[in-house]
């Protein structure tokens, strides 16, 4: 469902979990929606709710500020039957969207990018960040 979202990215960071980004990180994305993939009992999800919504869905049962991230009004999902479908999808599209108007003008001048030319870019930026991971070393 997210990946089918405009511009979405995904990464393996943190352990078992898998981070959702606006834009490629290499060329500046961030980051709006984490899936905990351990069944450790600790929430499924944590994703961007913006101030507005943040206070609404804390009140709601099984939903909490998430741990390191309320103070960018971010929530944490203890189960995934706290919504529905249609509500999930509703709730990412608007923390996708969120994120997205945050993104710095250079990022969102690249994702306005040709597909081919915005392929090649990142593909670019994202060796000169290996090659330069591989220097500090």
């Amino acid at each position: 469902m997210l990946l089918k979202l405009p511009h979405v990215a995904e990464t393996m960071q943190w352990g078992a979990n898998l981070v959702f980004w606006v834009a490629e990180k290499s060329i500046g994305g961030k980051i709006f929606a984490v899936v905990n993939l351990e069944a450790d009992g600790k929430d499924v999800i944590s994703y961007a709710a913006g101030p507005e919504r943040f206070a609404e869905l804390t009140e709601r049962e099984g939903i909490r500020p998430a741990p390191y991230f309320a103070r960018v009004h971010w929530v944490a999902v203890e189960r995934w039957d706290v919504f529905r479908a249609a509500e999930w999808q509703s709730e990412l599209e608007a923390a996708r969207a969120l994120i997205f108007a945050k993104l710095p003008k250079r990022t969102r001048d690249v994702l306005a990018m040709p597909v081919r030319e915005r392929k090649r870019l990142i593909a670019q930026r994202k060796a000169l960040l290996a090659k330069q991971g591989a220097a500090k070393r």
